[in-house]
């Protein structure tokens, strides 16, 4: 039974999702693409107009995944200032044991495409971050933080370099370090 084309595209998202999670952007070609969702090249690009357009795409559809998972958000990073701390690394020390940990999507894309300040993909992850800070600021409020904007902001700055280091070092003691440095700066 032949494919929809709403279904034929999200398997191409889906294949290009995997491959440049797994080797970046520059690394992929079209061609592997293509194969890995068993879509002629035709095709491919009778969805989406260039690989641009396909990260861009791959990056957007991402994005309304974690909009939905953001809706649980306050609900699972909840209780004292303290908790939220505790969970919020807690949850970094996690992800970073599995295996295929590869860092976030948005920022390594945003680093492989530094030097395109314009790229959509760059676009996407500054609004994909600007969310993320702002339901932790709003998380954060809840738990009566002082100023949680500005807090929310120095909180991401740690997770985002914990998460950073661990890619560069593979050393999880950068979480409990990010983690301590989050409650010193709670305590402030």
């Amino acid at each position: 039974m032949p494919r929809s084309a709403t279904q034929t595209r999200q398997t191409i998202l889906d294949a290009a999702y995997v491959q440049f999670r797994r080797r970046g952007y520059t690394r992929v070609s079209l061609d592997e693409i293509v194969a890995a969702a068993r879509v002629t090249k035709r095709t491919l690009y009778y969805h989406f107009r260039s690989k641009d357009d396909l990260l861009g795409a791959v990056l957007e559809a991402q994005h309304q995944l974690a909009l939905a998972a953001f809706k649980t958000f306050g609900d699972h990073l909840s209780g004292t200032p303290e908790e939220i701390i505790q969970r919020m690394f807690d949850d970094i020390a996690v992800w970073s044991a599995r295996p295929d940990f590869a860092g976030t999507g948005f920022t390594r894309f945003v680093i492989e495409l530094a030097d395109l300040p314009g790229h959509q993909a760059r676009v996407i992850a500054r609004r994909h971050k600007a969310l993320l800070e702002n339901k932790l600021g709003e998380v954060l409020k809840r738990a009566k933080v002082p100023a949680p904007e500005a807090r929310a902001r120095e909180l991401i700055l740690l997770s985002e370099g914990a998460i950073v280091m661990l890619l560069v070092h593979r050393d999880r003691r950068y979480v409990t370090a990010a983690s301590e440095a989050a409650l010193r700066l709670l305590k402030g």
